[in-house]
């Protein structure tokens, strides 16, 4: 008995040493947990609040918070209003706001049964959602010194404001320094929408035309685009005959002391990619509807062959030329490759507004789903491509 006791005991002791050591890693398993969630506070707190150092571009040479501020204090014109903040664009987040703000603001707003937010425009931060509402082509065209712009361009001011405020809501040009191009041949703007920045996680390729990896882009946008101060290098934008602007500007190689950037873009990845799609809400779709329509997804729809679940994009190189997909190819000939990217579909709900490809040509998904319908010759029913419509709304 005593012998059965001494073994249960052990074995119990054994039980929860093993259960102690699956709760807490040890050893460099340990280093690998801290890391992570190092990483992802560091890389949000990159991804909410950091500017890179871009503030000498957008305040000492454009001049932006003069005009924000007005005239009254100090700057110039009018000045920027929170009203007129919202209307173009900007969010506030409800969670940072003082309670002595809250309080006046209840007064006068009424919270959106949408999303929950305390009122159109402020509420709790959703980071990776694609703001459809910004307009950031009219917040620049505030600056009170767009001559720099125009400089790099080769142009006139007054272009530069004509090339922004084509822009519109939810739109932005990363192409513009790059290429110069503010119009398409059709007269429209050049601008693209803003795509969502979750759900990214095993997705090679980033952007509506891949121009490489999601720490790629953070690189070529904050030293590039927003002007930041750091280092980035890529020889393709070398090329004078598709990147004059960029070419003579010196962007393939840059170069920054002190570098405000590249210690960061690890986490700020790393947070990223940890950033899930969100589901759709409940009642948002027909789930009968949904169901029939997954079975024509991987089926006579074919949209598995490229969007391929869970990823719904292709794991690898995923870019097709314009002729696969039966679109122009005016936006692929302004990046390296020259393609297109098989664009992830979770979450496809949230960024609906301004319309869908890159640059919103089609105003519905039933529209988009009756494209390849006619360009691949699928023969879907009216009702298939209702249920296939409904599918994509449950991602």
């Amino acid at each position: 008995m005593r012998l059965f006791r001494g073994a249960s005991f052990l074995l119990g002791g054994l039980l929860l040493c093993l259960t102690l050591s699956a709760q807490e890693p040890s050893g460099f398993d340990a280093v690998i947990r801290d890391n992570a969630k190092h990483m992802a506070d560091e890389g949000k707190q990159t991804f909410r609040f950091d500017t890179f150092g871009d503030e000498s571009f957008w305040g000492d040479t454009l001049r932006l918070h003069e005009a924000i501020e007005g005239q009254k204090l100090g700057g110039v014109g009018p000045g920027v209003s929170p009203a007129t903040a919202l209307a173009v664009g900007l969010k506030v987040d409800v969670d940072a706001l003082p309670a002595s703000v809250i309080a006046a603001l209840r007064e006068g707003k009424v919270h959106s049964t949408v999303d929950d937010s305390f009122a159109p425009g402020i509420g709790h931060r959703l980071d990776g959602w694609a703001n459809r509402d910004l307009n950031v082509g009219a917040i620049t065209s505030l600056a009170p010194n767009l001559q720099p712009a125009a400089a790099l361009l080769g142009t006139d001011v007054a272009t530069v404001r004509k090339v922004l405020a084509a822009w519109g809501p939810g739109k932005f040009d990363a192409e513009l320094f790059m290429d110069g191009k503010g119009f398409r041949p059709d007269g429209k703007s050049s601008a693209v929408l803003i795509p969502p920045a979750f759900g990214l996680a095993g997705v090679n390729l980033h952007t509506w035309t891949g121009w490489g990896s999601v720490t790629y882009w953070n690189a070529f946008v904050g030293n590039l685009e927003m002007h930041g101060k750091g280092t980035f290098f890529d020889a393709r934008l070398n090329n004078a005959a598709q990147f004059p602007v960029a070419a003579a500007a010196g962007f393939g190689n840059v170069r920054n002391t002190p570098d405000l950037i590249t210690e960061k873009l690890g986490a700020l990845q790393f947070y990223q990619l940890a950033i899930p799609a969100p589901k759709p809400p409940k009642g948002s779709f027909d789930e009968g509807a949904a169901e029939r329509g997954k079975e024509l997804f991987a089926g006579q729809a074919k949209c598995a062959t490229c969007h391929v679940p869970p990823l719904f994009t292709e794991p690898g190189w995923n870019l097709h030329t314009p002729e696969e997909i039966g679109v122009d190819d005016f936006q692929a000939s302004r990046a390296p490759d020259k393609r297109y990217r098989t664009p992830p579909l979770k979450g496809l709900w949230t960024h609906t507004k301004g319309g869908y490809f890159h640059d919103g040509r089609f105003s519905t998904l039933g529209e988009v789903v009756q494209h390849y319908n006619g360009f691949f010759g699928l023969g879907l029913s009216d009702q298939q491509v209702h249920d296939l419509v409904e599918y994509l709304k449950s991602l």
